[in-house]
């Protein structure tokens, strides 16, 4: 089989034409183990910036749950001091003179 002078120009200039699409697809065939491995170490890892947001969250929600235990014990007690009140009112008031 021969080639003609027709087809054999334009197979010719296909690697002209494809603008090194061919090598780009090669590299990004070889180097993609090794992408794919630094994604996985990326997302197993924790960077220190992960840790320290991780750590401020970790750190208001311990805060935001002790001020609700805080206001919760404010509210007993005044409940406990309001009812110490009203007996003690209970009893001067039944006393007699």
């Amino acid at each position: 089989m021969r080639l003609s002078p027709r087809l054999i120009l334009p197979l010719a200039l296909v690697p002209l034409l494809a603008g090194g699409c061919v090598a780009k697809t090669a590299w990004d065939v070889a180097t993609a183990p090794v992408r794919a491995g630094s994604q996985v170490v990326d997302w197993t890892t924790t960077s220190q910036d992960e840790a320290d947001r991780n750590a401020g969250r970790k750190l208001r929600k311990q805060q935001a749950e002790e001020e609700r235990q805080r206001r919760k014990e404010e509210k007993r007690a005044r409940e406990e001091e309001k009812r110490a009140r009203e007996d003690a009112e209970r009893i001067r008031r039944d006393q007699p003179y």
